[in-house]
């Protein structure tokens, strides 16, 4: 990505995975190339990102096992933050726990109240190799613990219990996308 270029404006909207596809709940490698297919991969998931819209996307929602997100996404302030995170690990989360709404768009239309800290430290790199280390607060933390769960094979319903959990498994059985291979939480 050239510095100062919009994120996505040279990328190409790809169909997402929805719960069902192997590909969400396996987790992803290791990126060890990177090259041009790299900043390409990133550049895509900006423009599927934005096409959908959300507020962060993981490269195995756009079917490509590798462990890369992006996010344009902002905190409790209105902040925004925009960027990307390649091999991801998240060294922090922690502050008070808060119970908000979340969304996912490989579960599309669906949310659910989802525990999540308020506070969440991402390591890894940028799509040139660079380290990076990304802090977040409120739903911005939020938005960094969601994709770094979408890279070790998880989704937030998986945070989920009790009846919230029941109610998730009603909703995801009756969605219009859902397929018979799909629907379990």
């Amino acid at each position: 990505m050239r510095h100062g270029s919009i994120p996505g404006a040279r990328g190409r909207v790809r169909p997402l995975s929805l719960l069902g596809d192997p590909v969400l709940r396996e987790p992803c490698r290791d990126v060890t190339d990177f090259g041009p297919e790299l900043a390409d991969l990133v550049e895509d998931l900006f423009a599927t990102m934005y096409a959908a819209p959300g507020v962060g996307l993981a490269a195995n929602q756009i079917g490509v096992p590798l462990r890369v997100f992006v996010y344009d996404c902002p905190d409790d302030e209105d902040v925004r933050h925009v960027g990307h995170v390649v091999n991801p690990r998240l060294v922090a989360a922690d502050g008070v726990v808060l119970r908000g709404p979340e969304g996912c768009l490989s579960l599309p239309g669906l949310e659910a109240g989802t525990e999540r800290y308020d506070h969440a430290v991402v390591e890894g790199r940028t799509v040139t190799g660079e380290p990076v280390t990304v802090h977040g607060t409120g739903f911005f933390a939020r938005c960094l613990q969601h994709e770094c769960d979408h890279v070790e094979g998880r989704l937030y319903v998986d945070h989920l219990t009790g009846w919230r959990r029941r109610r998730s498994a009603r909703q995801i059985t009756r969605a219009p996308w859902h397929r018979a291979s799909a629907g379990q939480l």
